[in-house]
């Protein structure tokens, strides 16, 4: 997939994948390269350079790691919360198993549970190899907006 795939100012294809163009991802992640590739409340999926988000000896940062998560995540609730209501994560953990130094990682979201007023899902991270590089779990609560 080239870079223009994934960029979020061209055209979506999907209804989620407009959704979450017409809201946005946020500073954090637009600083750190994240850009969603497909985007549905089954399956969400979202890649991250490694340059520019690693640690000073060289490897994905595991923050950056739970930041694609979350943000993956946290999206992915809200759409399926619906209009008029708001996901917020109240608890995420990570599990990280092997570390990406080049190119580019991709997260994988699926949800585990997809509840009236939580959420839980389980984002996979894997490098350019396939391999797996870390496993990050995140329950969102939702509530009506404002």
């Amino acid at each position: 997939m080239s870079p223009e795939d994934t960029d979020l100012s061209a055209a979506p294809t999907s209804p989620g994948l407009q959704w979450a163009t017409s809201r946005g991802m946020g500073a954090l992640a637009e600083k750190m390269g994240i850009r969603f590739t497909e985007f549905s409340i089954e399956r969400s999926v979202a890649t991250m350079p490694v340059e520019g988000n690693t640690q000073p000896v060289g490897l994905v940062h595991g923050g950056a790691y739970v930041v694609l998560g979350e943000s993956l995540g946290s999206m992915a609730a809200n759409l399926h919360a619906g209009p008029g209501r708001l996901a917020v994560g109240v608890d995420i953990n990570a599990t990280h198993t092997r570390s990406a130094t080049s190119g580019t990682v991709t997260g994988v979201c699926t949800p585990i549970h997809l509840g009236r007023s939580i959420t839980v899902h389980e984002i996979v991270v894997s490098d350019d190899q396939g391999r797996r590089c870390s496993t990050i779990r995140i329950t969102n609560m939702i509530k009506e907006a404002g």
